[in-house]
């Protein structure tokens, strides 16, 4: 009984990181979301706080168990298989999804953004004004960050690797999404598409045996830029982490007042009905990107002007998403009976 408990758990683990890959892929949604509605939010920040000096130096004197066992190596280790499974599988569903349904696929998010908010505050506790404030700056800067204007795509080894620092964003401080701010740094395209899809392009090339892509300049380059975003990506994730725990060790409540108003602030990025902007030349027409995408400068949000199927269905996949959030609260309380 013992041994399915822990591989279930284990199973659960990798969901969990396969969630928290795939929300953190779509710009205006946190993977933190994920990992603060689901309940393992602040285990994973004090765990990645614990890759510091003091595990190093357990390595080398006392071996690698003791390693281990002082970051949580199992707990991180099953999270990130999810994430990287996340990245090659379901995020490419959920571009396919994107492309093609993309009005329903922001309205399944903007409901369980909603459902997320009322899963998030109603344990808060009493809101005392220093709260009500702290909340009022995180909506501001949710709101503010929603309405910038993204810059151009850069493709710059350093730029890259200062965008893999600031993009994990989404995993650690729920409510601000790392994808958003890769599209207001102009690289989401070539960082979390492009470079991910020339990955995979690889990968199976390699397994059939057919090495030509040695020779695709192209696709070494990204390659490259993946290699480094990743590596900016842990260096973010590590030093990231360690403000944050010392931040819910200290201000707790402040810390949460803030992060649902980041929450409540990414409203305004994930709203279902909008447009976007592309980049053109002088004569009006679209410029692409180097790998034959059409680049975005920035979204038109307006308001349906008539009901109909379409505004209908939308509204139907907010409400689903608010149900997966309530859905999530419910299997909680049962878990947290049937353990007691």
């Amino acid at each position: 009984m013992a041994n399915k408990r822990n591989i279930s758990d284990k199973i659960c683990l990798i969901l969990k990181g396969l969630a928290m890959g795939t929300a953190n892929k779509v710009p205006g949604v946190s993977g933190g979301i994920v990992a603060f509605v689901a309940g393992f939010y602040e285990e994973f920040i004090y765990s990645l706080q614990k890759i510091n000096r003091k595990a190093f130096l357990l390595l080398f004197n006392r071996g690698l168990k003791s390693f281990l066992e002082y970051t949580n190596a199992r707990f991180l280790g099953l999270l990130f298989l999810g994430m990287i499974i996340s990245y090659f599988s379901i995020s490419k569903v959920l571009d396919y999804l994107l492309a093609n349904y993309e009005l329903y696929v922001w309205s399944t998010f903007f409901g369980m953004i909603i459902g997320s908010l009322y899963y998030i505050t109603k344990d808060f506790g009493e809101w005392k004004w220093k709260f009500i404030l702290f909340l009022l700056i995180g909506v501001s800067i949710g709101i503010s960050i929603s309405f910038l204007e993204p810059a151009k795509e850069n493709n710059n080894l350093f730029f890259v690797f200062f965008c893999g620092i600031i993009g994990i964003s989404g995993m650690t401080l729920p409510g601000l999404s790392g994808s958003f701010i890769l599209i207001l740094l102009g690289n989401y395209v070539l960082l979390l598409v492009d470079s991910v899809n020339a990955f995979y392009d690889t990968f199976f090339d390699i397994f059939q045996g057919d090495f030509s892509f040695i020779d695709n300049q192209n696709r070494i380059h990204l390659l490259k830029v993946l290699a480094v975003f990743s590596l900016g990506s842990i260096v973010g994730l590590v030093s990231l982490s360690n403000v944050l725990a010392y931040l819910l060790k200290h201000y707790k409540k402040k810390t949460n007042a803030v992060i649902i108003g980041f929450i409540a602030g990414s409203l305004g990025v994930v709203w279902p009905w909008k447009t976007k902007v592309l980049e053109t030349d002088t004569l009006g027409t679209i410029i692409y990107n180097n790998n034959g995408r059409e680049i975005i400068t920035s979204y038109q949000r307006y308001f349906p002007s008539e009901f109909n199927s379409e505004v209908m269905f939308a509204i139907i996949f907010i409400i689903i998403g608010i149900l997966i959030l309530l859905f999530l609260d419910g299997y909680h309380k049962i878990k947290l009976t049937s353990n007691g």
